[in-house]
């Protein structure tokens, strides 16, 4: 008798979807992860789709370019509190890291705000070139963590056109600010927090956001580098959401 209930040994993103039935065809790059895990026909593997959709699948055919595996279970998973971060344009490799980093804690979306300091950085991770090589890692680190919720990633912007998540309680890391373990203990909903470059937010810029209605809070005593902060913001914010009762 066949179990659909064996684990899998690792996680794949499919493209096109995933069927509720029959043999799903993965990438070229699926395929490329698989020969680096040394995966072979009848290993279990996950499935997913990036949008909650999770698939028990065995591998059916491990090919050169070729990999596909059949549908044996397929569930959903609940998306989990969300959690919106604003990057600042940073050195492009630092970017990269603190996007893998908190695509394994589970955020929900992910946007590059051009800070005036970021200008004087070099090189920026800007532009469309950089932006395929973030989702690529993205959805590495989304398959790497085994997760099911494939984090957005919207369009650079501006200070001034940072826009508050609807519903979403806001916050920006400010070492001035106040305690981010209480704030967070009397929010529910969404969470969106902006992190600044190095050399901190501009106080026009930081003025802005106030006004706006996003709260300073934060982390530390110390000054934190941006990757830092962020990894530390999320994993605080989504260690808070774990304990909530329902």
């Amino acid at each position: 008798m066949e179990r659909n209930d064996r684990a899998g040994v690792a996680t794949f993103l499919v493209d096109a979807g995933v069927p509720a039935f029959g043999v799903a065809r993965l990438s070229e790059r699926a395929a490329h992860h698989a020969r680096v895990r040394r995966l072979a026909v009848g290993d279990r593997v996950w499935l997913t789709d990036g949008a909650g959709t999770r698939a028990n699948a065995e591998l059916t055919v491990v090919g050169q370019n070729q990999l596909e595996a059949r549908v044996l279970q397929v569930e959903t998973v609940d998306r989990p509190r969300a959690i919106h971060l604003l990057a600042p344009i940073a050195d492009r490799d630092r970017m990269l890291w603190l996007a893998e980093k908190v695509t394994e804690l589970g955020i929900a979306s992910w946007q590059a705000v051009r800070f005036r300091r970021s200008a004087s950085v070099s090189p920026r991770g800007e532009g469309a070139a950089f932006g395929a090589k973030l989702q690529a890692r993205v959805v590495s680190a989304l398959e790497q963590s085994g997760g099911t919720w494939l984090p957005e990633i919207l369009g650079e912007v501006e200070p001034d056109e940072i826009q508050m998540p609807p519903g979403a309680a806001a916050f920006v890391l400010d070492k001035a600010g106040t305690p981010i373990l209480p704030e967070l203990a009397t929010t529910i909903g969404d969470l969106a927090i902006v992190l600044g470059p190095e050399g901190g937010i501009e106080p026009d810029e930081a003025e802005l956001l106030g006004a706006r209605g996003w709260r300073s809070v934060r982390l530390a005593p110390t000054t934190l580098r941006f990757e830092t902060a962020g990894i530390a913001a999320v994993a605080i914010a989504r260690a808070s959401t774990l304990t909530e009762v329902a």
